[in-house]
């Protein structure tokens, strides 16, 4: 990535891109320090800590800290998250947005445009509970009234819009990527702290040997789980191709072969985000409504948190991690059956005369295709299982909490490899533009 963006930095054109989206992203990381005006943001933040625990965990990544602090950035790029992964959903479901999606740039166009308005819609929905929220459990200050409700809500869904809109200037005057750049220096910035808390947890006031032994587990683990995540990031399975030859005009054109590059982890960080956000909503809104219960329903919320996971005093607590797991691997094959259709596979190669080599056009090809998925979808579930349960493991048996964990490393990973690709491409596309002008 270093020698990429060295040899991109050196054209005027992409410096300018550069500086663009660094002063974007500075833009981004001063809203996260601004705090909403009317509102005591020191005693909203103490609420948050004491009351959701380690279920804004992943929040707070994913907005730098900012959701925590409550500043003006609070929601950040998570209602833009949110209703582009809503969007995705309802494009299987809805024919219209379906043909829309398939209309090309036109369609993709307003596809985007959709997202815009369901961003504020969701942001509004979204402040708007919080802000009522806390104004129920007195939190906003002593002297809070309507006016500071309003506040908040503006507030907060006019951060989230700026967010979005400074994301989609990135993409378009930036290096590109927008949102997964502003998502991935969010999840950056907070793992400076992180590290310092395992420092002051494991090794501070230690001796030297224990010390030393624990920052080299530490090491060892982020090492590992990095390179394990960036091989499920990589790793393809390739599908080959063959063309038949045939007659246009007077020419023989065809024959050449080529492949399909199946992902293995097809459907990325969401499968994860997915499960993870089912099993939090229960538990976050307990702890909003301050719900107690001591029986049956008490002792099913606990397990749903994943800091009494492999709790080696309580193992019956961990059954909430069989239910995450089934539900990371559910959503896998949701996930993949919305973005791979084999059926449409097979009908365009089909219709190209393209076939795959010892399998004959049609149903077996759709049967093949099928398959085939199935065995790799179940690999990047697997993958994405072990990725997102180190962390855990480690919560549960040596109280390691951070806020980064597999989820954040796996978009972390998968931004830096897509945004080096783009790079790459636009410069061999300045190559091959200076070579056609001279």
């Amino acid at each position: 990535m270093s020698n990429t963006l060295v040899k991109a930095l050196k054209t005027k054109e992409f410096r300018k891109k550069f500086l663009f989206t660094v002063f974007a992203v500075a833009v981004v990381r001063l809203g996260c320090q601004l705090p909403i005006p009317c509102i005591d943001s020191a005693q909203v933040s103490a609420y948050l800590q004491s009351t959701l625990g380690d279920s804004f965990n992943l929040m707070n990544s994913f907005t730098g800290g900012s959701f925590l602090s409550m500043s003006i950035f609070a929601l950040n790029v998570t209602p833009y998250i949110t209703a582009s992964i809503i969007m995705q959903l309802l494009t299987i479901a809805i024919p219209a947005l379906e043909e829309m999606h398939r209309d090309g740039e036109d369609g993709r166009k307003r596809m985007n445009k959709i997202t815009r308005y369901l961003t504020v819609v969701l942001g509004l929905i979204e402040s708007g509970s919080m802000a009522i929220a806390f104004a129920k459990q007195g939190t906003l200050g002593a002297d809070y009234n309507a006016l500071s409700i309003i506040t908040m809500i503006v507030a907060l869904t006019s951060g989230a819009v700026l967010v979005m809109w400074l994301g989609e200037r990135i993409t378009e005057s930036g290096i590109g990527n927008g949102i997964s750049i502003i998502l991935l220096v969010n999840i950056v910035s907070r793992m400076p702290n992180d590290f310092y808390v395992l420092y002051e947890q494991f090794m501070k006031g230690k001796q030297i040997g224990p010390a030393l032994i624990a920052g080299v587990i530490i090491a060892g683990v982020v090492i590992f789980t990095t390179v394990f995540v960036i091989i499920l990031s990589d790793g393809e399975r390739h599908i080959p191709i063959q063309y038949s030859k045939k007659i246009q005009g007077r020419k023989m054109v065809g024959g050449q072969s080529t492949h399909i590059p199946l992902k293995v982890n097809t459907a990325g960080v969401i499968p994860i985000i997915f499960a993870s956000s089912i099993l939090q909503f229960p538990l976050i809104i307990q702890n909003l409504f301050h719900y107690q219960n001591n029986g049956v329903i008490g002792k099913i919320l606990v397990s749903l948190s994943s800091s009494s996971w492999f709790d080696m005093d309580h193992p019956a607590r961990s059954a909430g991690l069989v239910v995450y797991i089934l539900l990371v691997i559910l959503f896998a094959y949701f996930y993949t059956s919305i973005t791979f259709n084999p059926i449409e596979v097979s009908n365009n190669m089909k219709k190209q005369g393209g076939f795959i080599p010892g399998i004959r056009p049609g149903k077996p090809t759709q049967e093949y295709l099928n398959r085939l998925l199935s065995y790799i979808i179940f690999i990047g579930a697997a993958g994405l299982v072990i990725v997102a349960v180190i962390p855990f493991f480690f919560n549960g048996v040596f109280s390691a909490n951070v806020s980064f964990g597999g989820t954040s490393l796996i978009i972390v990973v998968g931004v830096i490899l897509e945004t080096k690709k783009q790079i790459e491409s636009q410069i061999l596309v300045r190559k091959y533009t200076g070579f056609l002008n001279d």
